[in-house]
């Protein structure tokens, strides 16, 4: 996992793949303004979600984790508060690994919370389970969720 300002994201241009891809592309445009939506830079290896949504609780979000696209999240209009956990520690499966969505969901506990402020972004890799969309009941923000696939 990597929780850093985003006018620092060329520092890991090397460990995460397309970030620069993507990094020239948010540099480039005013994606407050954009639609909600995907819009796809590189095919599926590279694409950007533009989702608006309404802050909930930590109890009634579940913890998600990926096997094929590492996330890179981004709140635009407020900061969002996000739980971690190792992945290899999830015991509580609520939802089976889903091929086609990438996502296995759980029932955890946060082993730790994270305050992702408006103009940082914080990646969460396949081996970081995560519980975003944390923020006071109701409180409407919009956020970049960016996917770029694994590399193998």
């Amino acid at each position: 996992m990597i929780l850093d300002k985003i006018e620092n994201a060329d520092l890991y241009f090397d460990s995460v793949p397309r970030l620069e891809q993507f990094m020239h592309f948010f540099n480039n445009n005013e994606l407050e303004e954009f639609a909600a939506g995907k819009i796809k830079l590189d095919g599926d290896d590279l694409f950007v979600n533009i989702i608006d949504l309404k802050g909930k609780d930590e109890k009634s979000i579940p913890f998600e984790a990926h096997k094929d696209y590492i996330d890179i999240q981004i709140p635009l209009t407020a900061d969002e508060q996000m739980g971690w956990k190792a992945q290899e520690d999830c015991q509580n499966v609520t939802a089976e690994y889903d091929e086609g969505k990438d996502v296995e969901l759980y029932k955890e506990k946060a082993t730790a919370m994270l305050n992702v402020p408006v103009g940082h972004f914080v990646v969460f890799f396949p081996s970081d389970a995560h519980q975003p969309g944390i923020a006071p009941k109701g409180q409407e923000f919009r956020k970049l969720i960016v996917k770029t696939r694994v590399e193998n």
